[in-house]
């Protein structure tokens, strides 16, 4: 089983490094693959309302037999339950996973042409102050978005969940966010699969050893993010969290940050999205 390194959060608490994600698995599917992500050795669990399976991640985690301790879940809010809703959605997702508590909730887009992520974040200041929350973060949010948040509430996120991968680096957002103490987490982590075939991951990997995922997902490590991939594939699974017995050379991270590209980017933009 895999031992997975954690980074410090700004509240004084930790996360793993690297943890399952549950984008696009179906409800029916979650138990199952949840408990084998656990198996693997993953201790972070990354789920969202808007993915419909968090009572299947739910099941998956108690039958798993590892205790609740252990597992660091995260959930996330979804736009049309931003501002006065926000605290019932939490309930609704909290009650789907059969949890007492979430260890991390995110606000999974800031929607600024709602003018409700502040509030909405207020709502999550005070569940995590009654202790059903441990940390509270953002997803999709740019600098201007958490200059705006932290400065109406004096809170700042634990962690910005943001599109991130070697054809989208996002160095500057992985700058702002370091400056103000957020820990920033890949989503997309690879590409949708894109950069895989990448002529320069691929020599990388044969180098190495190593799968072109195993090699992209390390990359993110070495340059300080979390990152949760999302496999339905059992052996993909396993090499999706055995990425510490290698270590990307300073020739290697070069090669990959000349991958990056300005239309990069493969999910919707935060600033217009909602």
């Amino acid at each position: 089983m895999a031992s997975i390194p954690t980074l410090s959060l700004n509240d004084g608490r930790t996360i793993p490094q690297v943890g399952y994600g549950c984008w696009q698995i179906a409800e029916d599917q979650a138990p199952d693959l949840v408990r084998q992500a656990l198996a693997a050795g993953y201790r972070l669990i990354d789920t969202a309302a808007a993915y419909g399976n968090e009572a299947g991640v739910g099941k998956g985690l108690r039958e798993s037999g590892v205790p609740r301790e252990q597992v660091f879940v995260t959930t996330k809010l979804w736009n049309d339950r931003q501002g006065p809703d926000a605290a019932k959605a939490f309930e609704e997702s909290r009650t789907k996973l059969g949890l007492d508590y979430v260890d991390l909730y995110l606000i999974h887009w800031p929607c600024p042409q709602k003018r409700l992520f502040v509030e909405t974040w207020k709502a999550m200041i005070a569940l995590r102050d009654e202790g059903k929350i441990r940390s509270i973060g953002v997803s999709n949010f740019t600098d201007e978005h958490l200059a705006t948040l932290i400065g109406e509430t004096g809170v700042t996120p634990a962690v910005n969940q943001i599109e991130l991968h070697p054809y989208f680096q996002r160095a500057d957002a992985r700058a702002a966010d370091r400056a103000r103490g957020i820990v920033t987490e890949s989503w997309s982590p690879l590409g949708r699969g894109q950069e895989l075939k990448d002529p320069a991951i691929a020599a990388i990997a044969e180098a190495h050893g190593k799968t072109p995922a195993q090699v992209v997902l390390r990359w993110h490590t070495q340059v300080g993010c979390v990152v949760i991939p999302k496999s339905a594939h059992p052996q993909r699974i396993v090499e999706n969290i055995s990425l510490f017995d290698f270590e990307l050379s300073a020739g290697d991270m070069e090669k990959i940050g000349k991958l990056d590209r300005a239309d990069g980017r493969i999910g919707p933009d935060p600033a217009t999205f909602c």
